[in-house]
Order: C-alpha cells, then sequence, then structure tokens
C-alpha cells in the first residue's frame, strides 16, 4: 500500500530525513515512534505534500502511484488519510457540511454517486453510532470548542466517513485521558482491514497496548534505525531509546 524508498526531504535549507526506506502492506498497522526531532512529524508532512517541506531525493509510492508531483488534494483522492496532532478549529464551517463536501469530492474522484444533504445526513449518523459518538458531533463548527479528546474522536469519524486506502495518525493519542484513548483505539481498531494500511506515529507504548501493531518502527535522525514486532514498543517503554539503540 505505501513504498517509501530512500527518501531524503526537509524544511528550506534543512535535512531532516536521511534516507527513509518503508514499506506498508495492505491488511497491517505499523506505528512509528522516536525521540522529538527524529523526523516523525516531517514524514507525515511529506507524505502529505505540506507545501513546507521539499523531498530531495528517493520515491514514494501509494498502492504504485507516485505521489512526489502531486499536490495534498491529489493525494486526498487517491486514497491518502492523515490525522493530525493539533486539528484546526474553523468555526462558521459546521462539522456535517465539512464531513458532506469531502464525501462528495472522494466520491466524485471514484466515479461515484454523490450524496444529497438527507442522505448523508443518515450515513454520518449511522457512522456515529457505529463508533458510539454523540449525535451532537454534526451540529458543532468544525473542531470549535472541541476538547482535545474530541478533536481525535472527530478525526476517527471523519476516517470512516473517507475510507481512505491509508491512514497516517500522527500522535493521536497524544493529550488524551484514559477513556478518549480507549475510544480512539477502538476506533483504529474497528478501521483494520485487508484492503487497509495505517500507519500510527506515538510517543507512548499505551496506544500500542490497545491497538497491536504488525510492525514497530524506531525512528532516530531523520532514519529507521530499528524495526520489529510489537515487542519492540514493550522493550522500548522498559529501556527508553538510548537503551533500544544501543
Amino acid at each position: 500500500m505505501l513504498t517509501i524508498t530512500d527518501l531524503h526531504a526537509g524544511f528550506e535549507d534543512t535535512a531532516i530525513l536521511k534516507g527513509v526506506s518503508l514499506s506498508v502492506p495492505a491488511g497491517e498497522v505499523h506505528a512509528i515512534m522516536g525521540p522529538n526531532g527524529s523526523g516523525k512529524s516531517t514524514l507525515t508532512k511529506v507524505l502529505l505534500g505540506h507545501d513546507d517541506y521539499t523531498k530531495q531525493g528517493g520515491e514514494i509510492l501509494l498502492d504504485g502511484v507516485d505521489l512526489s508531483e502531486l499536490e495534498a488534494e491529489e493525494r486526498a483522492r487517491l486514497g491518502l488519510f492523515v490525522g493530525f496532532q493539533y486539528p484546526v478549529e474553523v468555526p462558521g464551517v459546521s462539522n456535517l457540511a465539512f464531513l458532506r463536501m469531502a464525501y462528495n469530492a472522494a466520491a466524485k474522484s471514484r466515479a461515484e454517486a454523490e450524496l444529497d444533504p438527507d442522505k448523508f445526513e443518515a450515513l454520518a449518523k449511522d457512522t456515529l453510532r457505529e463508533l458510539g459518538m454523540d449525535p451532537l458531533f454534526l451540529e458543532r463548527d468544525l473542531n470549535a470548542g472541541f476538547s482535545g479528546g474530541q478533536k481525535k474522536r472527530n478525526e476517527i469519524l471523519q476516517m470512516f466517513i473517507l475510507k481512505p486506502k491509508l491512514a497516517i495518525l500522527d500522535e493521536t493519542d497524544s493529550g488524551l485521558d484514559v477513556d478518549a484513548l480507549r475510544a480512539v483505539a477502538d476506533g483504529i481498531n474497528a478501521y483494520r482491514s485487508p484492503d487497509r494500511a495505517i500507519v500510527l506515529i506515538t510517543h507512548y507504548q499505551r496506544l500500542l497496548e490497545l491497538v497491536t501493531p504488525d510492525v514497530v518502527h524506531i525512528f532516530a535522525d531523520g532514519k529507521i534505525v530499528r524495526s520489529g514486532g510489537p515487542e519492540l514498543a514493550a522493550e522500548l517503554e522498559a529501556k527508553g531509546y538510548e537503551g533500544v539503540m544501543a
């Protein structure tokens, strides 16, 4: 689903990613862990096509398609989804309207029928029930006045509505209390599918105790320095980064 080969990238003239190679097959969940400044969030920004970050070398393929020259919205239409660490608040834009516009844009790109407001609202309410979320989410402005946990659950709602091939969740567990963390983890587990892939970027093992990854990768100084099974996250918790990378 995602193939990254010898990726070099940076911000302005600063090199941050220094030869990242990573393969995430459909049906798998991969976790990326690493200390602050190791390049985890930069990887997310380069994958989504953020204008401030420049790919300096290497290749990024999503389901066999080269993303290098595509704008962010083109990558999204191909099935790339990013759940942000700090979701943006957009006062004046209702959550329901935002979700319907995004859904219909994705449907149009796949030559599928768009949904009118009534049919989409029914779909959204069904999805909320599936996720155990309050229907009032739809009536509020996009993330405006939401708690940290509500913003992260709203990201999961967006993921379920858009049904991307590849979901990259950038520190989606940060700032969550126990109940919100479990709700987000339940949503991630429910989204697992043989024809989808998920990449979790996290600092903490606590999410990986609820969402068992197929592979864990350790980032340091802009590259992957070690990969292993879920037991690698437990080893990291016990030994810290210095102990794991020694």
